[in-house]
């Protein structure tokens, strides 16, 4: 990978915490946002029986859809069956997942009384569920795979908060910020400080790296950003490195973006396939890490169009230490695991033999 590249064999584990601190490894880390999911035939047999919700607040069974990627498909990091939503129950939030669409709010906020009503709880409170489950995990890792837990950014859970269900452009939520800057503080004030409370709780159950997710942020501008949504990134970061785990911010379409990104403070910046590896590291800085970038749609054609965009990520990554695998964004449904499983394959091969090369 570099001069300074690991030489000795290193575990999943190992690998993952040590890209995420910008430190030599033998071979880059792979994993895959939504690896856990629907691709898989084995996950899909579960949700015959399991619905997405009753899953995820079951110790046992999200544990075992946690694992099934580590197993099949080789990967670096295990990312918890969870869903954003899940600690906004505690706050007094009623709501349900609705299957190819995403959450619905039964009751959408709207008001200053409507964010008055809503409770900040205490992590153990709240998901005692999900602290049980990263136990258990981590002692069924046992060193194979890093284990990453995360949360909702407070930006993208008010857009859902606000609008009740997922939209195209959000009109409604940005609405409330514009026109009403008092209740949207107050909304985000509550949604931070709950997310803080559920981040250091994974993280105290075991969790090992820490992502959070701003899956809507790209409908805004720097501006917007800087004086809206920043600050409460920040304020979550600031606590997650407390902790003495690594964090991720994630965001798509947040191309204009990069660089307020990189400075609310985490130590890698997930970057989507709108921007080249290379150039959004320029921008975001290399004392941090990357996590990217390959477009999820390209899993989709044969494998030779797979095997020329990896190579490329690869390319533009350099053999910096720093960099993890990823897709811009989640695992497609249609996705083929077998592919999957040769891209961990390929990107583990590529980047181990040219840090033997850099070795010699």
């Amino acid at each position: 990978m570099n001069a300074g590249a690991a030489t000795r064999p290193m575990s999943g584990e190992e690998r993952m915490l040590a890209a995420c601190r910008c430190e030599p490894v033998d071979r880059t880390p792979v994993w895959f946002m939504r690896q856990a999911g629907r691709c898989l035939p084995q996950y899909r047999e579960l949700r015959k029986r399991y619905g997405i919700l009753e899953m995820a607040r079951t110790p046992e069974l999200c544990v075992q859809v946690t694992m099934m990627p580590v197993d099949l498909l080789g990967v670096d990091a295990a990312v918890m069956y969870a869903d954003i939503m899940l600690p906004l129950q505690a706050m007094g939030v009623d709501f349900h997942i609705e299957p190819e669409v995403g959450p619905i709010i039964h009751n959408p906020i709207g008001t200053e009384a409507d964010v008055d009503r809503l409770r900040v709880p205490e992590a153990e409170e709240a998901t005692p569920y999900v602290f049980e489950a990263i136990r258990l995990l981590r002692r069924e890792l046992a060193g194979r795979a890093a284990l990453v837990g995360f949360s909702g950014s407070p930006f993208t859970l008010a857009c859902y908060l606000i609008e009740g269900r997922p939209s195209r452009d959000y009109g409604r939520a940005k609405s409330l910020m514009y026109g009403r800057p008092d209740v949207w503080h107050a909304l985000m004030e509550k949604l931070t400080e709950t997310m803080i409370r559920y981040l250091r709780g994974q993280a105290e159950a075991g969790a090992q790296v820490l992502q959070l997710f701003d899956s809507w942020v790209g409908i805004l501008g720097p501006e917007v950003y800087a004086e809206l949504v920043l600050p409460y990134s920040k304020r979550i970061f600031e606590e997650v490195r407390g902790t003495g785990v690594p964090g991720i911010h994630f965001g798509t379409g947040a191309a204009a973006l990069l660089e307020l990104m990189a400075e609310a403070g985490p130590d890698v910046v997930s970057v989507d396939w709108r921007v080249p590896l290379d150039q959004a590291w320029d921008r975001i800085g290399h004392d941090k890490g990357v996590q990217g970038n390959l477009d999820p749609t390209v899993l989709l054609a044969p494998w030779e169009a797979v095997d020329r965009r990896a190579r490329d990520v690869i390319r533009r990554a350099g053999g910096r230490p720093g960099h993890i695998f990823n897709l811009g964004h989640g695992v497609l449904a249609p996705t083929d695991p077998a592919l999957l499983r040769e891209l961990v394959q390929l990107v583990h091969h590529e980047t181990e033999r040219a840090a033997e090369v850099t070795a010699r």
